[in-house]
């Protein structure tokens, strides 16, 4: 059953029905209200797997204004439950984290660690290599994926050094693949930082049109990162227009259009006039 008030979306989380759940989920994924940080939190400990990650996607789009109750419920979790707070924790990009997931790295739960590892990688903790390489002697493959994969993201050349180091003490093919492909990706990050490049971290187009049904919001703060690095794609300010539009967000939408023109009449002149049109119609 749709959800009609932010209220009715609430109490539906605590309803014994999965498909209320999900419904009520989908209502507040559209709202961003800080009303629903508490009970999206509480979501993230729900019997069923499919609310507690739709759950934490959403409260990973909430960004900094729920980062203080996140990390303190992160602090006193256990097992899964802090496993699903951690992706949402990682989702907020937020450099303050990085402490807690440095010290969730001792975490029992092979799911934390591995969550914990890779956002350190992705938030750029780079005074914490001794902290990722000791993942790359865990238990658990994944975990030493993921130390990998941060690795590849910092691509500094103590973190280069490292995966070489790993892909030579393991004869395991598809690990040895697994770090040719991260020594790939960390050459070009590290060149383009030391030509002064700006490293992009959009997320290819296709696989963000993909989270247009499932989580809008996911959609809109990747789709704003093209604005943010100012490319000259015209397709992300499109489509950030129709997701604004959808939630009757007049002004984000103008502020797009307005993006849109200043960049794309420099970039690529002809591409604005569309948005042009668009914002004579609007005003």
């Amino acid at each position: 059953m749709a959800q009609t008030t932010i209220d009715d979306a609430i109490n539906g989380l605590k309803d014994d029905d999965v498909n209320i759940k999900m419904d009520s989920l989908e209502y507040l994924m559209n709202v961003n209200d800080e009303i629903a940080i508490d009970p999206l939190i509480e979501a993230t400990t729900d019997d069923n797997t499919q609310v507690r990650f739709k759950a934490a996607g959403i409260l990973g789009n909430f960004g900094d204004v729920a980062f203080d109750k996140l990390t303190d419920k992160f602090e006193n979790a256990e097992g899964k439950n802090k496993r699903f707070l951690a992706y949402a924790l990682k989702e907020m990009g937020n450099s303050n984290a990085i402490p807690y997931f440095v010290d969730a790295i001792d975490d029992e739960d092979f799911g934390v660690r591995k969550m914990s590892v890779r956002a350190l990688g992705e938030l750029q903790a780079e005074n914490e290599l001794d902290v990722i390489s000791k993942c790359l002697e865990d238990e658990d493959y994944g975990v030493c994926l993921a130390a990998i994969h941060a690795l590849s993201d910092l691509a500094t050349p103590e973190a280069i050094d490292l995966i070489k180091k790993a892909r030579s003490t393991n004869d395991e093919k598809r690990f040895k693949s697994s770090c040719n492909k991260a020594l790939k990706k960390a050459k070009k990050v590290a060149d383009a930082k030391k030509e002064g490049k700006i490293i992009s971290k959009v997320m290819p187009l296709s696989t963000i049109k993909g989270f247009e049904k499932t989580n809008p919001q996911k959609a809109i703060k990747e789709y704003e990162k093209y604005l943010e690095e100012g490319q000259d794609k015209d397709t992300p300010y499109k489509r950030l227009c129709i997701l604004y539009r959808k939630s009757n967000d007049l002004e984000n939408e103008l502020r797009v259009i307005d993006s849109a023109i200043e960049v794309l009449s420099e970039k690529k002149p002809g591409k604005e006039k569309f948005f042009q049109k668009r914002r004579e119609k609007l005003v």
